[in-house]
């Protein structure tokens, strides 16, 4: 009934040659080409690399940590289902706290979101992991903050929270804050869980 291509890999393929048609990479540096790829394939939008900042080496970093066996922490469902586990160079476990029984609990009694409260549960998981936050601004300012009071130090930090309260502030936070932790974050409102899973993939796919 309707004239389409079915061959995935054929899909595949035609996808990333339009997107390196399309999208202004000239300037990326090698370790970041095949995220902003990933992230404009999730997005359909090619005018994310002028929003996309990075810390030096970032992409090479997370690469580094899964492929050495880092955890992946991630702000919501939706990201964790997004991310492709077998990619995952070394069966890298995928842990997301916002539905753990203690969670709510925790947010009631600190008087802020179950998304922030869920961050205060990755203390034992933080050391050397890559978190990817693709969801709750509150969640990537708290992190911030644990991290300003001397957490554990992950090895990346993804900022991709994404909506009209809180997502834009809560990345320049993290540009202007993170201090010598690599990161990776798109500036402005967009965002979201698919952008979050999609820079894990790329760095998994790459390491």
């Amino acid at each position: 009934m309707f004239d389409y291509i079915r061959d995935p890999q054929e899909i595949y393929r035609r996808s990333f040659a339009a997107i390196g048609e399309a999208a202004e990479l000239g300037s990326f540096p090698g370790d970041m080409v095949a995220v902003a790829m990933r992230l404009i394939h999730a997005s359909g939008m090619t005018d994310i690399v002028g929003d996309l900042r990075f810390s030096p080496g970032a992409a090479e970093a997370g690469r580094a940590a899964l492929k050495a066996g880092a955890k992946v922490l991630v702000d919501a469902e939706m990201v964790r289902t997004g991310i492709i586990k077998r990619r995952l160079p070394s069966g890298n476990e995928v842990i997301c706290t916002l539905n753990d029984p203690k969670t709510s609990a925790l947010a009631e009694a600190q008087g802020t979101t179950r998304s922030a409260a869920a961050v205060g549960l990755w203390l034992d998981h933080l050391e050397g992991a890559v978190v990817s936050i693709g969801n709750a601004p509150t969640a990537l300012f708290r992190l911030l903050e644990l991290l300003a009071d001397g957490a554990p130090r992950p090895a990346l930090i993804c900022g991709f929270a994404v909506g009209f309260i809180g997502a834009a502030e809560s990345k320049e936070a993290l540009i202007a804050h993170a201090g010598d932790i690599p990161f990776i974050a798109l500036r402005g409102r967009r965002g979201g869980s698919a952008m979050a899973a999609a820079t894990v993939n790329a760095m998994a796919g790459e390491a």
